[in-house]
């Protein structure tokens, strides 16, 4: 019996089977089980991620938060919508307990958020292979970077070279209409409508101001003053939030009197409302002098202007609207003239404490040794070879000009166009390289 039994192979099937049939379905069991710990996994990510995202974008409570504070630091307000947000996309069958863990900080201009999830499903059929339970965990990431907060300190130089026709035609159709000149025959194809400029209005026939206005000549204050408007416009698109960005205008004064005491006028106060600034614009105007070699022509201290402007307050770095950064936008030809009868930086020194000099950079330095920066547009002065005095006094150091207003400038900052070019694209390129730079936060 006992070698029957060992040699005979009916019944194997079944025998097998039967020793087979706890792997068997503890394998299938493992699967489910797996798989339910995989879907709430999947479940629980999609989740973290959508917390993690939706905590710190810009109109997410911790976005506010950050907003008000000049410093780094957590985002309670974050936190707590995180939260919100994870729990919400969790489905309500699930009836597993989860532990959340929350961060969300402001470093420098950057807002980021963790959220980190575990859970403990308890199993079903793997409990027969001694496994009670599966923890599934995860870490979602997100990061979002402010855009830089910006003060922008527009000083436009509205002196009397910035009476030059602004194109070469303006220049042309000047000289044309000057070409009789003046009492006696003075001052006869002269490119300038700074030349006699009153206060009297366009009845003032010897005010070459008003023969340009009279003739349809645009000069060069009436471009830059249109491109200030049109940049209000470009700055209100480019914003990503209201409160990016905040503008005030001034001219070097609004008469030669102004000029002579260093008086800014100013043109529009910080504002937050571009559209307002751009309204003022009207406002930028050529300086009006009461008569030819007023102050013997002494309208043009950059020294003056730079140390004019009212910049108050701490200067930022731009990561919040409570700490914005400060940026002087200056428009000039880099000439200046002015009563300096001591630092007179002209190869020739001062003539009887007149002053004709390319920009003293000592000016700028001070603000940007203030943390301020310094973007310079150059409106390239207009050379003058048949004046006896832009011979004497200017083309000593003509070759100078460019590079003084380039180290006036912030490095990058600085933007150079000839009369014939736009300057109102010029001005739009600047202000785009200035708002896409990179923010330095330490």
């Amino acid at each position: 019996m006992l070698h029957r039994f060992i040699v005979d192979r009916s019944g194997n099937f079944g025998i097998m089977t039967a020793l087979l049939v706890v792997p068997l379905f503890g394998a299938a069991g493992t699967a489910i089980d797996v798989g339910s710990a995989l879907s709430l996994r999947t479940e629980l990510y999609a989740a973290a991620d959508a917390a993690a995202v939706g905590s710190i974008t810009p109109a997410s409570e911790a976005a506010k938060q950050a907003n008000t504070m000049s410093g780094d630091g957590a985002l309670t307000l974050g936190k707590s919508e995180a939260q919100k947000i994870f729990f919400s996309q969790t489905s309500k069958k699930q009836d597993v307990p989860v532990n959340v863990d929350i961060s969300v900080q402001k470093q420098g201009g950057v807002l980021s958020s963790t959220v980190s999830f575990s859970a403990t499903m308890p199993t079903t059929f793997m409990q027969v292979m001694g496994f009670h339970q599966i923890t599934v965990s995860g870490t979602a990431t997100a990061r979002y970077e402010t855009p830089s907060y910006m003060d922008f300190f527009m000083l436009l130089d509205n002196t009397p070279s910035m009476g030059v026709g602004a194109t070469a035609a303006d220049i042309t159709a000047m000289k044309n209409a000057t070409a009789n000149g003046h009492d006696g025959g003075k001052d006869k194809n002269c490119a300038f409508a700074c030349h006699i400029v009153s206060e009297k209005g366009v009845e003032d026939k010897k005010s070459y101001y008003n023969v340009a206005r009279n003739n349809g000549v645009t000069i060069r204050i009436d471009v830059v003053a249109a491109a200030v408007k049109a940049l209000m416009a470009k700055a209100k698109d480019t914003q990503s939030m209201a409160s990016q960005f905040r503008v005030a205008a001034y001219t070097f004064g609004k008469t030669a009197q102004d000029a002579k005491a260093a008086k800014l006028f100013k043109v529009s106060d910080l504002n937050y409302d571009l559209s307002a600034v751009a309204v003022a614009t009207d406002m930028i105007n050529l300086m009006s002098i009461p008569y030819q070699n007023y102050y013997n022509d002494q309208q043009t201290s950059f020294d003056e202007a730079l140390e004019g402007i009212e910049i108050k307050g701490a200067i930022g770095k731009g990561t919040s609207n409570a700490d914005r950064q400060k940026i002087v936008f200056f428009v000039a030809d880099g000439v200046g003239d002015s009563y300096k009868p001591t630092g007179c930086t002209s190869p020739k020194g001062a003539n009887g404490g007149r002053c004709i000099e390319p920009i003293d950079t000592s000016d700028c330095k001070k603000l940007k040794d203030r943390g301020i920066k310094v973007a310079v547009l150059y409106t390239t002065y207009l050379p003058l070879p048949d004046n006896g005095f832009y011979n004497d006094w200017v083309k000593p150091f003509e070759t100078k000009i460019a590079a003084k207003m380039e180290e006036c400038a912030t490095p990058g900052f600085y933007f150079a166009v000839s009369p014939t070019e736009g300057i109102e694209e010029a001005m739009e390129a600047l202000f785009l390289k200035i708002v896409s730079a990179p923010r330095i936060t330490s």
